[in-house]
C-alpha cells in the first residue's frame, strides 16, 4: 500500500474540512499589517484565495466547482448582477428544455413515425 502521509498528523490543520487544502498563513506577506479579525482583510484573503485556486475544468468536479463559483459570486454581488445571474440561469435551463423536448420528439418520430 501506499502511504500518503496523512495518517497521525495533528496540529492546526485538524479542525478543517477534508477537501479544505488551503494554508491558513498562505496570504501572511500579502496581508502584512492588516489586522487579522477585520471583515475587510478577511475578505481580502478569500479573494485571493478564490483568484489563485487552480482545478481542472474538464471534469465533473471542476464543472461543478465552476457552477459553485459563480452562483457564490451573484449571490456576494447582490443586486442586479444576482437578477442578471437568474436570468442567465434561466435561459440555459430552456435551452437544455427545449433540446430534450426536440430530442425526444426526434425519437418518437424515429420509433414510431
Amino acid at each position: 500500500m501506499v502511504s500518503t502521509g496523512s495518517a497521525g498528523t495533528t496540529g492546526p490543520q485538524d479542525d478543517r474540512s477534508p477537501g479544505d487544502d488551503r494554508d491558513p498563513g498562505r496570504f501572511h506577506d500579502d496581508l502584512v499589517g492588516l489586522d487579522p479579525d477585520d471583515p475587510d482583510a478577511r475578505a481580502f484573503a478569500e479573494h485571493l484565495d478564490r483568484v489563485e485556486r487552480v482545478r481542472p475544468g474538464y471534469t465533473v468536479e471542476g464543472y461543478l466547482g465552476g457552477v459553485r463559483d459563480f452562483a457564490e459570486g451573484a449571490n456576494r454581488l447582490g443586486g442586479h448582477h444576482r437578477v442578471t445571474a437568474g436570468i442567465l440561469v434561466a435561459l440555459i435551463l430552456l435551452g437544455v428544455l427545449v433540446a430534450a423536448w426536440d430530442a425526444l420528439l426526434f425519437v418518437l418520430g424515429v420509433l414510431f413515425g
